[in-house]
């Protein structure tokens, strides 16, 4: 038997009025939430408003995600905008003819901001920070990656808006969290890489420690699906002149890894699934060295547990053999055999059978053992032969193999194209242009990209108007007062 979210809560309601008349006060259901069954093309985060107070990289890829599932992002820019609007080339190419001194959106830009409204706001104004405080009443979920005091100084720090809003559930995005010795520091996504562990185990054996290629560590493995399968809430200026001969300087404490982005998107998801039971917000405080640390999974558990340090070990695994890349003739090819069986299947592929009764290779253990051996063997091997030549012949061998494919075979990858993960939307300055769009798929509703990134404050009129009811005097005030920029 279903009950909707109005009968729980009349139920509880009911239970309190008649058992526990002492703590009806304490424990209000306020919330009146739709009593039809969700549609199954309705995104499960409609009707949830997000304040986006995030900028660069893994606020804005957090937000994004929340736009993804639904959400309505309202992304507050500095009248200069987001400070990868600037970072090129390379650019799209601006249709506005007026528009000499800018060339069009950048890629960065265009690549974390789908599915957003953007409002510029004067931050430093009386009346731009009124703006936050009446945005604040109106939203859910406010996210931001300031340093730890900074928004705190006009009234928007945590403390201070939960008076405003107490459900409003409020994420903080920083470098090293808000407590700790190292809290009042920034934080660059490849500085932690190297603080963290990450750059230590990155890399070839006998080389330097090397960044990760893009901003991101270990394994995304935090899910868009949990909190869609439990519950669907339902609750009620000229662009920037680009000097392309001096690059912006990146803001420290926004160039964070993706994966932190994940992190905080999973809490903001758990956040508004908990405030159904308590009918409150809360703080989270999401930094990058934490979830960095934690993506060391087993290499952090074999130090804690063993105390064995991690080494670089380029492509290959420190567990399985075989499990790396290997050059061929013509360039390189990444093949894996996790078990026994597949070390067979492989072994036979390649005309080099002998491996599989060969004493030092007959389990992983020994293989692992006796790597530098194995692996001399198999690149002899596949030297032979072109990687086109490999892919064909071990088609049939049921082991992990890929060739290494630069991101235009990347994008042009058959499953990739026929997933349709590469998604054309017409853009209001550039035209029509592709992006990744949402990569998980869902029975119950179709992820899009519902607005394309947007132009620097496009959306500000509108927001004011429709969800804060401000009248068109109002805002012909604060553009005079320059408190839009």
């Amino acid at each position: 038997m279903s009950i909707s979210l109005r009968t729980v809560s009349t139920a509880v309601y009911q239970y309190s009025k008649d058992s526990l008349r002492q703590r009806l006060v304490i424990l209000p259901i306020k919330r009146v939430f739709t009593t039809d069954t969700p549609k199954a093309s309705e995104a499960p985060l409609k009707g949830i408003r997000v304040l986006d107070l995030t900028r660069v990289l893994a606020g804005p890829y957090c937000t994004m995600m929340l736009g993804d599932l639904g959400a309505e992002v309202i992304k507050i820019e500095h009248p200069r905008g987001d400070d990868t609007r600037a970072w090129g080339p390379p650019f799209t190419e601006s249709m506005d003819p007026q528009d000499d001194a800018c060339q069009g959106e950048s890629a960065y830009f265009l690549s974390v901001n789908r599915n957003k409204k953007s409002v510029t706001i004067n931050f430093k104004s009386k009346e731009g920070q009124t703006i936050l405080h009446d945005l604040v009443k109106q939203c859910d979920v406010l996210v931001e990656n300031y340093v730890p005091g900074k928004l705190a100084e006009i009234g928007m720090g945590y403390d201070q808006v939960s008076k405003i809003n107490p459900r409003l559930i409020y994420a903080s995005i920083t470098g090293y969290g808000q407590t700790g010795p190292y809290a009042s520091r920034p934080g660059y996504d490849v500085v932690i890489e190297a603080e963290a562990g990450l750059m230590h185990i990155t890399g070839e054996p006998n080389g330097p420690p090397v960044k990760v290629g893009v901003a991101i560590t270990g394994k995304l493995s935090f899910s868009f699906s949990f909190f869609c399968k439990k519950t669907s809430l339902y609750l009620h200026p000229k662009p920037p002149t680009r000097q392309l001969n001096n690059p912006p300087n990146p803001n420290p404490n926004s160039s964070f890894s993706l994966t932190q982005g994940l992190h905080a998107h999973s809490a903001i998801l758990a956040a508004l699934f908990q405030r159904h039971t308590t009918d409150r917000g809360q703080w989270i405080d999401c930094s990058l060295l934490e979830s960095q640390v934690s993506t060391l999974v087993n290499i952090g558990s074999n130090y804690l547990i063993g105390q064995k340090e991690a080494q670089r070990m380029g492509t290959s695994h420190p567990s399985i053999v075989p499990y790396q890349v290997f050059p061929t003739k013509d360039s390189f090819i990444m093949l894996g055999a996790g078990n026994d069986g597949q070390f067979s299947k492989l072994c036979h592929y390649l005309g080099l059978s002998s491996l599989v009764t060969d004493l030092r290779f007959i389990t992983n253990a020994l293989r692992v053992q006796h790597r530098q051996a194995l692996v001399g063997v198999l690149q002899e091997r596949l030297q032979q032969a072109t990687t086109q030549h490999w892919l064909d012949q071990l088609k049939q061998a049921g082991c992990p193999m890929a060739p290494i494919n630069n991101i235009k075979g990347t994008m042009e990858h058959p499953q990739i194209q026929a997933r349709g993960l590469v998604q054309e939307v017409e853009h209001a300055k550039a035209g029509k242009i592709r992006l990744i769009g949402p990569p998980v798929k869902y029975s119950g509703f179709t992820p899009a990209i519902r607005l394309p990134p947007p132009v620097l404050g496009a959306h500000t009129e509108h927001v004011l108007q429709e969800v804060l009811g401000y009248s068109k005097a109002d805002i012909e005030r604060l553009n005079k007062n320059k408190a839009l920029g």
